[in-house]
């Protein structure tokens, strides 16, 4: 028997090969068996294997998720084989936290991935836009400020005061800086783009969003929220391939008004007689009934008293946008390459605005041996900004042509300005300030650059095919240059010289650097464990110059030399220090799995001795299914998680006192301290979240059901609390708030016809959250005031027992029977200051159909929003400039309001209508309180990709082309004078204020692919 054993294993030869899926992706932990024997082994990290079997033998290939296969070996030696998936097993492989692949089965928590074409077809200059409505559980926010502005991202509600509320982004495992490098408030400014809108859309593979504390805790604090991972595309082992894209789309403004046209340019009911009332009355329309009588204008010639049509579409400019990228990709036995060129040139429908990218992406995998394999994967952007449009109350805002006068024609207000009185702005109102919309684009400097390198190295060696050591570093530098001027000639500056806003050279370095132990095996058929323990050592790092001054010498020369008054130039920094170690581990017993995962994060902006934060978690699935043989149940899976986690830690420098220095006296250095008392008990608030759902699929994946509930609270919020100024100091930040947020995600998944050449698919997705605020301060708990609107009679505010970002303004004052109590001068008293509402929605969700029809395809998405509130500057200045529909009652007679005087009897006091409405507008805010739910078609794209046939005798493989169309119509909308969406910016201090942005644009376009053969 010895020698017969002997002899066989004499007959038995080494066979080599790799098994990959569908997609020409490596398999990791294949199961290669003997057929009839014991003997086995599984694929490496390459998806690489090797084993000694007979040739008269077969080997039997088997995968969690594809169907097995069985090869006969004959003489072959090399044995290379693609496994098909198995639509009832499931099991894809998902990227999880620290780019760590998963079988999607043996999750514990939600996670939802979208594919990286639908946001590249019909496309936002910020990808993250075009998330909206395609995930359960997130709520995407833009900001209308023009190409490349920021993006408000939330998953599961908003958790913090003070702080963001944003999730982590990560590209390819490694976390980026995702700063707001600059936004509007009341007062002005403009928004100057996030970092995820630096992302080239044509080089994503795919998005995965890790919703839930769970998924997102191995990241540590800055992942509280939740974590969207980015993976970039990468080349095939098989093949070569050269491909094309090209994206031209156009932007059109859409006027959303709905302002009256019936009374004209004027004020106290009478229209201007001459050249100074004309520019008096410029942006208001208190005039007369118009007539068309000649009327002088703002320029001193004679118009006609008519309505005038087209202003915004006339003023606005359609911008075109147009996208190139050649990518070219391919690899061989040894590994992979993609390397990708992109040039983006976005012209925003604001005259003299917009923006440029250009990217180069590369990324390769190569296996220095059987054992050792690496991965490099780099961007670099060079983004230019053309003059970032100011928003809300900002001095040169041109999106003040909104409040022309009806009878006014926006072409009378070019070119802005006066070239025989040294370019002096051409007023058109009584308001220096309320600049002319024209000198504006023709002058205006707000300049933004930006170059960017995102990149990662990894290297891998597999001691084992199931052990394996990686350590990987990730670098995220970004240089911004901002130079802004007030143009000389504007009015509101001294002499009308201008002045250098700023010249601001800035830098930031996002590196995270990490290791990872990795442990995967099956140690029998029944039972595996996936474990992991690794380290991270991350550093974050700001710094920025600003030089400025007021009126230059020589007129339109911009230079710090050659102003007048140089202001002292500043300067800021900012590092902050986190070395971290953390473990993961996952146990599966057939169809059962328990995960736990743990960080320990150590922050250097904490105080010296408490600066430490451990982040747990664990998470159960049970595939229910595995245990049924029912023909209608295709897959069954419950989950459940809990997790512990923190937020964000403090900002640098709150825990200890610093000096700032200060102007000198008399030549004197002086030095001063913050009137903020320093916290050395300051921590992150903590938050724990539970989280159970399941997963459904029923007729063979014909339909699927992704079900979730959550309960997140936080605890230990960071707020400000005032202090008595005997103590020395204004007030300190201190840990007393809380939070809850809890709610339901459904993802609903249809295949509803699947006939022959015709297939038609369709996805709903529904959340719906429940945000309050549990405790402000731990004692009288009184509403807390974090942003407002130019008009300053209402606000942004923290209240107890509300949402976040409530909007309080002052309503109607009413009687004990609820009448409305008017003053003695005829017009309704102002009431008490409420919370009216959230500025962010708590239900909201998407619907998405697709169609396929041979080589045709057809798709649209439809996403709403509910329940939010919005603050709009636009529907107060509306009612102020008498250009509401709401103005018409009474411009002949009067208005008398309806209610009763202080002493109960019924008002009859009649006032004039221009003095009536500005003044019950300011009186009661709650008139600029508008209800912010929609229904949008947000997307719409009908493709024809080329029969093969017609290219068999070209240089083309494939070539598909698409007419593609964004934001193209509102279904539904409650708000008559603006976009529910024209909000000012994307900080969640101020959700829900509207006022001054641009206006919402609609985009049709066409996008050609090109495969090259």
């Amino acid at each position: 028997m010895l020698l017969c054993r002997g002899y066989s294993y004499a007959q038995a030869t080494k066979i080599a090969g790799r098994v990959v899926g569908s997609d020409n992706a490596p398999l990791i932990g294949v199961s290669i068996q003997v057929s009839g024997t014991s003997q086995g082994t599984t694929t490496d990290v390459t998806g690489n294997y090797a084993i000694m079997a007979p040739g008269n033998g077969s080997l039997v290939f088997s995968y969690v998720g594809y169907l097995p296969q069985t090869v006969a070996i004959g003489d072959r030696s090399t044995i290379n084989v693609v496994l098909a998936n198995d639509n009832k097993e499931l099991g894809e492989v998902v990227v999880t936290a620290l780019g760590i692949k998963k079988d999607e089965r043996k999750l514990g928590y939600a996670v939802t991935k979208v594919e990286g074409g639908p946001l590249a077809i019909a496309r936002e200059t910020n990808v993250a836009n075009s998330l909206e409505g395609r995930v359960a559980g997130l709520n995407v926010g833009g900001t209308s400020g023009g190409p490349g502005s920021s993006a408000r991202l939330n998953i599961r509600g908003v958790t913090s005061f003070s702080g963001t509320s944003s999730p982590l982004i990560v590209i390819n495992g490694v976390p980026m800086d995702n700063t707001v490098r600059g936004s509007a408030g009341e007062w002005g400014g403009a928004d100057l783009g996030d970092g995820i809108s630096n992302i080239n859309p044509d080089d994503i593979e795919n998005v995965t969003v890790l919703k839930g504390s769970t998924a997102s805790a191995l990241y540590g604090a800055r992942a509280a929220n939740g974590v969207i991972q980015i993976t970039t595309k990468t080349g095939s082992r098989t093949k070569t391939t050269i491909e094309y894209n090209t994206n031209l789309q156009f932007d059109r403004a859409v006027n959303n008004t709905d302002f009256q046209d019936v009374y004209g340019q004027g004020s106290q009911g009478l229209r201007p007689t001459d050249k100074a009332s004309a520019i008096v009355s410029g942006n208001t329309a208190w005039g007369q009934r118009l007539d068309g009588a000649p009327t002088v204008g703002i320029d001193g010639q004679q118009y006609a008293y008519s309505a005038v049509k087209g202003n915004i579409n006339n003023f606005y400019r359609v911008g075109p946008s147009f996208t190139n990228t050649v990518a070219i990709s391919g690899g061989g036995d040894k590994g992979t390459y993609r390397l990708s060129v992109s040039n983006l040139d976005n012209k925003s429908i604001l005259r003299n605005s917009g923006l440029t990218r250009r990217t180069v992406n590369f990324n390769t995998a190569y296996d220095l041996t059987k054992k050792l394999s690496f991965n490099l994967s780099a961007s670099y952007i060079d983004q230019n900004d053309q003059n970032r449009p100011q928003l809300s109350d900002s001095p040169l805002n041109a999106n003040n042509i909104l409040f022309l006068a009806p009878n006014i024609n926006q072409s009378t207000l070019a070119p802005g300005f006066d070239p025989n009185n040294n370019g002096l702005e051409t007023a058109w109102n009584v308001d220096s300030y309320a600049t002319n919309p024209w000198f504006v684009v023709n002058q205006f400097v707000n300049n933004v650059s930006r170059k960017r390198l995102i990149s990662s190295l990894s290297a891998r060696y597999a001691f084992t095919d199931y052990l394996f050591l990686q350590g990987r570093i990730g670098y995220d530098y970004s240089s911004d240059r901002r130079f802004g001027v007030t143009p000389y000639g504007t009015l509101y500056s001294t002499a009308g010289e201008g002045a250098l806003d700023n010249l601001t050279l800035g830098s930031r370095l996002e590196m995270n650097s990490d290791a990872l132990l990795s442990f995967n095996k099956s140690l029998n058929q029944d039972f595996s464990i996936s474990a992991s323990v690794g380290a991270n050592y991350r550093r974050n790092k700001f710094e920025s110059s600003r030089l400025s001054g007021g009126q230059f010498i020589v007129p339109y020369l911009y230079t710090p030399s050659n102003v007048r008054i140089a202001n002292r130039p500043e300067y800021q920094f900012s590092e902050l220090v986190t070395p971290s170690l953390y473990y993961t581990a996952d146990f599966t017993y057939r169809f059962l799995t328990l995960s736990t995962t743990g960080r320990y994060d150590r922050f250097s902006s904490l105080p010296n001795g408490n600066r430490s934060i451990f982040t747990p978690s664990v998470a159960g699935s049970f595939i229910f299914s595995d245990l049924l043989d029912s023909p209608a149940l295709s897959y069954g899976k419950l989950r459940a998680s809990y997790a512990k986690t923190s937020g964000e830690a403090a900002n640098p420098y709150l825990t200890q006192q610093y000096y700032n220095i200060g102007n000198p006296i008399n030549g004197v250095p002086r030095a001063n301290t913050s009137s903020t008392l320093p916290n050395a008990n300051l921590r992150p608030y903590n938050l724990r979240e539970f989280e159970i759902g399941t997963e459904l699929k029923f007729l063979n994946n014909r339909i699927g059901v992704d079900l979730a509930y959550f309960n997140r609270k936080t605890t230990g919020e960071i707020v400000n609390a005032s202090l008595s100024v005997a103590t020395g100091y204004e007030g300190t930040t201190v840990n007393l708030g809380s939070t809850l947020n809890r709610g339901v995600e459904l993802a609903l998944t249809l295949v509803p016809i699947k006939r022959g050449a015709f297939t038609w698919t369709s996805s709903f997705n529904f959340t719906k959250l429940h945000n309050e605020v549990l405790d402000i301060d731990g004692g009288a708990n009184n509403p807390l005031q974090t942003g407002t609107y130019r008009p300053m009679n209402a606000n942004i505010g923290i209240v107890k027992g509300l949402p976040i970002s409530q909007v309080r303004a002052y309503d109607y004052k009413r009687d004990a029977s609820g009448n409305v109590i008017v003053g003695a001068d005829g017009i309704p008293l102002r009431g008490d200051l409420k919370p009216m509402g959230s500025g962010i929605a708590n239900l909201y969700g998407g619907f998405n159909n697709d169609f396929t029809f041979k080589n045709f395809n057809l798709s649209f998405l439809i996403d709403y929003k509910f329940n939010n509130k919005i603050l709009s500057a636009t529907e107060y200045y509306s009612y102020t400039r008498g250009l509401n529909q709401a103005t018409l009652t009474g411009r002949e007679t009067g208005v008398v309001a309806a209610g009763v005087t202080e002493s109960g009897a019924v008002n009859t006091v009649v006032v004039p209508a221009y003095t009536y409405y500005p003044t019950l507008a300011s009186n009661v805010s709650a008139l600029s309180v508008l209800d912010g739910s929609f229904i949008k078609f947000r997307q719409l794209s009908f493709g024809y990709n080329f029969n093969q046939s017609l290219l068999a005798r070209t240089p083309f493989q494939n070539i598909t082309l698409s007419l593609v169309g964004r934001n193209l119509f509102t279904i539904l909308k409650h708000t008559d004078n603006i976009d529910p969406e024209n909000t000012i910016s994307p900080l969640v201090a101020y959700a829900g204020v509207e006022g001054g942005s641009l206006p919402f644009a609609r985009t049709y376009g066409v996008t050609l692919n090109v495969k090259f053969k």
